[in-house]
């Protein structure tokens, strides 16, 4: 019987019992044979990931070892940089860019022999809830071809859920790993604000972009974040420290740890998800934990604080794709004309609409109305999650509001789809570590995600909760 964990394969690949070449090939196969109807990827490296597997098997043969993830395919989002290969961020304006480096964390996955199959379906810059954003088309929930994966990292979701691939990167700005973990049904963890590089990640809002691992098992995603945590020189707001260690106290259990249901997370909250967060709170009471109700008032606001501070940060960054340094260019009368022909042809709707947004936000007369009153809020969450902390080792609450809704559901009321992030925007503004971990399904069959929540740099305690909801899903 072959494993079919990352951990595992990576082991039978380092102890010579199987080849990298082989698992490449199986994975290859699997999105070959499902990929046209899912969409999960932008770009499938099907050569490139045989060739880095033939590499893993050299070193193996002549008794080195590879690496941690030996063998192990993963996908990685599209708006991660990889030296030589398109990075899109889904969107026309980058349309024949290839990056002359590798993100840190790329880098760091080769390091750890690694093979990456391929470049994930996002909406587009990573602005959305639903992958339907994207300007290649979207990605389809594996579990419904009529639902949306969730995003904005819904094609890296689809791809583990699908098996394209047992290991898969997202980037996480309000909820764009953990609410496609949810609606797939896979693990999704955001890390600690700086615990891993964002050096290479194309900026959407850099004081709340943080990167990932999605995975099928809380252990794969604790050996992933393993590999890309600690501290980079090339990122100027990475964490001076080494990576987590979290494997070896993966197993430790919840025995004395307190556990706090976060009451302003559960509102306007689905009758299903809720049973099944209900459910995962009694399960870790029976495990050992203290289970009671915590109170972080100023979550209530953070849906209105991120729509201004996220647009605003987004309107700063993506003023650099002028058609003059980056991919796409349309000819203009003259320089501004120019400009303004590229950015119209080159941004799709939403990313107009948050460019817009966000440079109202941030002009004179306005700023302090909105900007600075939204900075001000964000300072609010982060002192009520302080003090929830106090009380409580972990929080829980559901990931997100409703399982994976239809395609086009959506769409065309961008409100409703902001909502999609309410549960798990409140940690992206404080910087703290969550992890969405599948627990059952509501009514319609469809996944349900549970969402932990711990402290800055609570990684390792986040983590074995984790594994103790795992254990005790339906």
């Amino acid at each position: 019987m072959t494993a079919t964990t990352a951990i595992g394969l990576a082991a039978e690949v380092r102890e010579g019992r199987r080849k990298a070449a082989e698992v490449v090939e199986q994975y290859v196969a699997a999105i070959e044979a499902r990929e046209p109807e899912l969409h999960a990827f932008n770009l499938v490296l099907a050569d490139e990931a045989r060739a880095a597997a033939a590499a893993v098997d050299a070193a193996v043969g002549r008794g080195l070892d590879p690496g941690p993830l030996a063998g192990v395919p993963i996908a990685l989002k599209d708006n991660l940089c990889t030296r030589g290969i398109p990075t899109t961020c889904s969107s026309q304006i980058l349309a024949g860019w290839r990056p002359p480096y590798d993100a840190t964390v790329v880098a760091r996955l080769r390091d750890a022999g690694a093979v990456v199959v391929g470049k994930t379906n996002l909406d587009e810059f990573a602005m959305g809830s639903s992958t339907e954003n994207s300007a290649f088309g979207p990605t389809r929930n594996p579990h419904d071809h009529t639902r949306v994966p969730g995003g904005s990292s819904g094609g890296s979701a689809a791809a583990v859920a699908a098996g394209f691939a047992p290991l898969a990167l997202g980037s996480d700005t309000g909820g764009s790993i953990r609410q496609p973990a949810a609606l797939c049904g896979v693990v999704g963890m955001k890390p600690t604000y700086g615990l891993v590089s964002r050096y290479g990640l194309v900026a959407f809002a850099s004081s709340l972009d943080q990167i990932g691992p999605f995975a099928s098992t809380v252990a794969d995603a604790a050996a992933l974040l393993e590999v890309i945590g600690g501290h980079d020189p090339a990122d100027s707001t990475s964490i001076d420290r080494p990576p987590p260690r979290l494997l070896p106290t993966l197993g430790d259990g919840v025995g004395g740890l307190r556990v706090g249901v976060v009451r302003e997370l559960t509102d306007g909250i689905d009758a299903d998800v809720l049973d099944r967060l209900h459910q995962a709170a009694d399960a870790l009471g029976a495990a050992g934990a203290q289970v009671g109700e915590a109170s972080v008032p100023a979550a209530v606001y953070g849906l209105s604080a991120y729509y201004l501070i996220a647009p605003a940060e987004a309107s700063s960054n993506l003023s650099r794709y002028d058609g003059v340094r980056y991919g796409l260019r349309v000819p203009g009368e003259d320089v501004t004309a120019m400009y303004e022909a590229t950015r119209a042809k080159g941004f799709g709707p939403e990313v107009k609409r948050r460019i817009m947004l966000g440079t109202y936000a941030l002009s004179a007369g306005y700023y302090d109305a909105y900007y600075g009153q939204a900075q001000r809020v964000r300072t609010l969450i982060i002192r009520d999650f302080e003090a929830a902390y106090r009380d409580f080792d972990v929080l829980l609450a559901p990931t997100a509001p409703t399982t994976a809704f239809r395609l086009g559901a959506k769409t065309d009321d961008p409100l409703a789809m902001y909502l999609s992030d309410v549960c798990t925007i409140p940690s992206n503004l404080a910087g703290d570590p969550a992890i969405s971990v599948p627990f059952g399904s509501g009514a319609d069959g469809l996944p349900v995600g549970v969402q932990v929540l711990a402290p800055a740099l609570g990684e390792e305690v986040l983590f074995r909760v984790a594994a103790v909801l795992e254990g005790a899903a339906p």
